[in-house]
Order: C-alpha cells, then sequence, then structure tokens
C-alpha cells in the first residue's frame, strides 16, 4: 500500500511541472485573441472610411468638373498671349491638403516639386530651367512637412485649413490675394497638383501662370488699349482661376486615393483576421490536447 502511495506521488509530480506550460499557453491565446480583436476594431474604422470616402467621390468628381471650365478660360487667355516670354524667376505653389491615410498623394507632388528643382528630364515643368533659390508656396500641412526637409530656405507662405471639405472658388482667391501681397518676385508661377487619370490612378502635373509683365509683354494684349491696372487685375484672376482648378482636382485625386487605401486596408484586415483566427484555434487546440494527455495519463498512472 505504502509503494503504491510513492509511486502515485511520483508519478502525479509531472502533471504539476506541466501547470506553467499550459498557463504560458493560455497567455499566449489571451494575447492573440485581444489583437484579434484590435484588428476587428481597426477593419471596422477603414471599411466606415473607404464608405464615406466612396459617398464624397461624387461630390468631388463634380466640383472638379467644375473647375476644369475655370482652367480651360485660363488656357484661352494665355493662348492669346503666349508670344510673351516669361522670366527666369519662378515661384512654385504646391497643392497638398493637410489629411492623412491616402496613400503616396502627397510624396507625388513633393517629388515633383524636388524634380523641376533638380531639372531631371521627367520634371512636370520640362525644358524649363529652373533657379535655385526660387521661392515655395505649400497648400497642406503633408506637404510642407515633406519639403521643408529639402527645400527649407526657399519656404515663403503655407496655407492650411483649405480643401477640409469642397475647395470653392473663394478658397483660391483669398490664396492669390495673398501671394500678390506677399510682396514675392516672380515671372511666372508654376502650380504643381495632382492630376484626375480615372478613380484608381492619378499624375502629378503642373501649370504655368503668366506674370503681370509678362501679359504686357504680349503681342496680343498690345494691339489694345488697357488701363494700367488691367493686366495686374488679370494675372491675379487667372492665378485665382488656376488655383481653384487645381485645389478641386487634387481634391478629387485625395478622395479617390483614400478609398482605395482604406479598401486595400480593409482587404488586409481581414487576411490578418484569418491567419490570426486560425493561429488562435491550433493554439487552443494544442492547449485541450495537453489537458487531456495530462487526464489520461494520470487516470492510468492510478
Amino acid at each position: 500500500m505504502f509503494a503504491r502511495r510513492t509511486a502515485a506521488r511520483v508519478v502525479a509530480q509531472p502533471s504539476l511541472l506541466a501547470a506553467p506550460s499550459n498557463a504560458r499557453n493560455m497567455a499566449t491565446l489571451r494575447e492573440i485573441e485581444l489583437r484579434l480583436k484590435s484588428v476587428r476594431n481597426i477593419e471596422k474604422i477603414t471599411k466606415s472610411m473607404k464608405m464615406i470616402a466612396s459617398t464624397k467621390l461624387a461630390k468631388a468628381q463634380r466640383a472638379m468638373q467644375a473647375g476644369k471650365l475655370y482652367g480651360a478660360a485660363n488656357a484661352e487667355v494665355f493662348e492669346t498671349a503666349k508670344e510673351g516670354a516669361t522670366g527666369p524667376q519662378k515661384l512654385f505653389i504646391v497643392v497638398s491638403s493637410d489629411k492623412g491615410l491616402c496613400g503616396g498623394i502627397h510624396s507625388s507632388v513633393t517629388k515633383a516639386t524636388r524634380r523641376a528643382f533638380n531639372n531631371t528630364p521627367d520634371s512636370p515643368i520640362a525644358g524649363a530651367s529652373v533657379e535655385p533659390d526660387s521661392s515655395v508656396m505649400v497648400i497642406g500641412d503633408k506637404s510642407k512637412a515633406q519639403l521643408s526637409r529639402v527645400l527649407p530656405n526657399n519656404f515663403k507662405l503655407t496655407f492650411n485649413q483649405i480643401g477640409r471639405d469642397v475647395p470653392t472658388f473663394a478658397d483660391a482667391a483669398s490664396v492669390a490675394d495673398l501671394v500678390v501681397k506677399s510682396g514675392v518676385e516672380y515671372d511666372s508661377v508654376v502650380i504643381i497638383y495632382n492630376k484626375f487619370v480615372s478613380a484608381i490612378s492619378y499624375e502629378a502635373a503642373a501649370i504655368e501662370i503668366k506674370g503681370e509683365k509678362a501679359l504686357k509683354e504680349s503681342e496680343g494684349f498690345k494691339k489694345y488699349e488697357m488701363e494700367d491696372d488691367f493686366t495686374k487685375d488679370l494675372a491675379e484672376f487667372s492665378l485665382a482661376n488656376a488655383l481653384f482648378a487645381a485645389l478641386t482636382e487634387s481634391h478629387a485625386c485625395e478622395i479617390s486615393a483614400r478609398r482605395n487605401a482604406m479598401d486595400n486596408a480593409s482587404k488586409n484586415a481581414g487576411d490578418m483576421i484569418g491567419s490570426l483566427t486560425m493561429q488562435y484555434n491550433r493554439g487552443r487546440q494544442a492547449a485541450i490536447t495537453n489537458e487531456l494527455v495530462d487526464i489520461i495519463t494520470g487516470a492510468s498512472a492510478l
């Protein structure tokens, strides 16, 4: 009898030693369960943001079509004044926004600006030489943070809180007014923005707006008698028109890119949920199997 009790104690000892292993297993399962919960919550957020972006996209595209009419009017004016040569001093206005979670929409205009300053063959204003000390103004905090690291001495003005909703002509006119009143000297203005190609693609583009001096010297305008302030007002109005067209098109690109980014994020979250669920089920099955082995081992020992 005494020998049996001693043997039972010796056999029972390994099951006591196995308890920490089970505890570690349960802790791992708990961590996986918490991670699953957080990923599911992220998936809900990304799906909601995708739905919101999808509803905003139609409104943004309508505004973009209206803005293109302003850009077409500008193109007609500058077609008349194309003989007037612009000077080397250019002012760059980079159009982005304050919001993120929209893929590489802001990096696109930042890289295009850097290519323009480096005078590379794939520059958005190919064929035109850019002075290293050309002034830069940025609309939106995202591109401001990126360009401030590479062109810190070229910054003159930055704008934010523009384009939180669909941009209006009043937004563009206020930016143009501040640009004119800033005292920055320039021969032409280069607006770098994102061009809407389709609902899933965009590309960086540039619009060059001639300054007051270039308009005065063009043969098309010399044919008419005009007041002194006419070309100045026309240059400011043309800048506002071009800014409005660029702001609306960039806004449509941003909404489209955000919808695509949230769609991809939702798909990635779904894949991660499937992987974590399988890992959790395997861990739980392994823990149950270990417990059954311990029970059977103890019962057979008795």
